[in-house]
């Protein structure tokens, strides 16, 4: 290797002398799947090594068989080739990173080894606060925001070894839209196709091989559907686990902070490092951080999975169905009890009890600026703070009186199976990235695609969801499942996972960059 930089020589030796088996550790044959034309990367090129989970790449650091300054600086080249067209990162972080990457060779060199992140390149949704670096949120009127300090979920992962390569671009205020000041991802799967909501910077940057984890946040799906979109794996883990210290606000009693990873295990590694309790979030949690990989092989034999079937089909493609219908296959044959079970009434009306407490609060999330400042936003995010004015106190009670009626109906299914399976949010569907800067009755064709239904119920009860891909359509657009659990079920849902994931492959398949 040299000027920190790897070679196709060097990288085939790598790949042959360390990942021997990685690749190939499924219990289904590559032909007993669909087979998904130019997106499987060929062993021996570059893509090979920044396709690897973060799991297996930290094997090939803690082995020395790479170092992170030489992985830092690979990751930094790609994203300098590729990001101009994908437009996942809005500020790249390359002097913080490479003396991280620095700091972490010496510590190895020294046989300090803090663990699987350590020298593992990450990044971070543009809400999180960074010191000394930009912290926009996708919003004009933080275009000079440069914050004291970072947020403790950005300070934990680095305190683990993690290397933070840059912030991603968002929608505006982790809505929907777009201010037009900034780019609009695009998904690697296709550029007409969505990239997802808010997060969509950090489901493009992961799916595309920009970095090997980044940080998502999540107020009515927004660490699922890019997650879904661009065909990575995304943990909404219980309200309070993980700080929201240091994380511009949307919804106050809604927001999340998460990983979003290409494994299940991946996601895992990220949460046990960003979770705890936090003394500056009011919010945060005393319960301990759950083991998340503790007897990581014991199966899934004898947990019962609830599946709502005409629930789960509603408005969904059916090839989707299929896809769902199959991975529940594969569950039953891994030891699990697949059972009927039925969502609470009202399920699919959320939205109309969703969108007044979330306008509410993030108007008032927002009062620093608006409305004073409302000509520096964007028109859909200008458009929704308005309507957060206009719900009243009462409306605001009433709408958290019915979100509490319906969390208890929830809860309570919840209890009944370890796990409940449904689509991650519907379809990845084809939209204009030009559209997405424009108002309320613009992105309407946004909101009539996206079944929010599927994802309110885990953020108004703040239990965990985990989102893990199951399949592709005909025409290569990534099909995805989320797991359910109760409150603190984290490990439950990453046994699951991981156990789907080691029986079947969609999850290394990759796009053509």
């Amino acid at each position: 290797m040299s000027n920190g930089k790897l070679t196709r020589r060097n990288l085939i030796t790598l790949l042959g002398g360390a990942t021997a088996g990685l690749l190939t550790g499924c219990k289904e044959s590559p032909d007993a799947l669909p087979q998904v034309a130019a997106i499987e990367p060929q062993l021996g090129t570059p893509d090979d090594l920044y396709f690897l989970s973060l799991e297996e790449v930290s094997r090939l650091i803690e082995a020395r068989r790479i170092s992170p300054i030489e992985l830092t600086q690979g990751i930094l080249d790609r994203i300098g080739t590729l990001d101009q067209q994908l437009m996942s990162y809005v500020t790249v972080t390359a002097d913080r990173a490479l003396e991280a990457a620095g700091k972490a060779e010496k510590e190895l060199a020294a046989g300090i080894y803090r663990g699987p992140l350590h020298g593992i390149p990450v990044a971070a949704k543009d809400l999180f606060y960074t010191k000394a670096t930009r912290t926009m949120g996708g919003l004009a009127v933080y275009r000079e925001f440069v914050p004291k300090f970072d947020a403790t979920v950005v300070e934990r992962l680095e305190a683990a070894g993690a290397i933070l390569v840059g912030k991603l671009n968002l929608t505006e205020g982790a809505m929907a839209g777009y201010h037009p000041d900034f780019e609009i991802p695009r998904n690697p799967w296709g550029k007409d196709l969505w990239a997802g909501a808010s997060s969509s910077g950090s489901g493009v940057a992961v799916a595309a091989g920009l970095c090997f984890g980044a940080l998502g946040s999540d107020t009515g799906g927004s660490i699922r559907f890019p997650s879904m979109a661009n065909g990575i794996v995304g943990l909404k883990p219980t309200y309070g686990l993980v700080s929201r210290h240091g994380v511009l606000p949307l919804a106050p009693t809604m927001d999340h902070v998460g990983p979003m990873t290409r494994s299940v295990s991946d996601a895992a590694i990220m949460f046990q490092a960003m979770a705890g309790h936090d003394s500056n979030d009011p919010t945060s949690l005393q319960d301990p951080v759950p083991e998340m990989l503790q007897n990581p092989d014991s199966g899934i034999g004898g947990m019962t999975i609830g599946y709502d079937p005409v629930f789960s089909s509603k408005g969904i493609d059916a090839g989707l169905v299929a896809a769902i219908e199959q991975a529940l296959e594969t569950l039953r044959k891994l030891g699990a009890e697949i059972v009927e079970v039925k969502m609470p009434e009202g399920t699919l009306e959320l939205g109309d009890t969703w969108f007044p407490i979330c306008a509410y609060e993030a108007r008032r999330a927002h009062a620093q600026h608006f409305p004073d400042n409302a000509e520096k936003y964007g028109a859909w995010f200008r458009g929704f703070l308005e309507t957060g004015s206009a719900v009243t106190d009462e409306q605001y009670k009433a709408a958290g009186q019915m979100r509490a009626a319906f969390n208890r109906k929830f809860n309570a299914l919840l209890e009944s199976v370890d796990t409940l399976v449904s689509p991650a949010g519907g379809l990845t569907f084809h939209l204009d990235p030009e559209v997405q800067y424009g108002g309320m009755e613009e992105l309407e064709p946004l909101f009539t695609a996206v079944q929010m239904y599927f994802t309110i119920p885990a953020d108004f009860a703040g239990t965990p969801a985990l989102t893990v891909p199951c399949g592709f359509s005909a025409d290569s657009v990534p099909y995805a499942l989320q797991f359910m659990g109760r409150r603190l079920s984290e490990p439950s849902l990453i046994r699951i996972g991981r156990a789907y994931q080691a029986a079947t492959q969609w999850h290394q398949r990759h796009p053509a960059v």
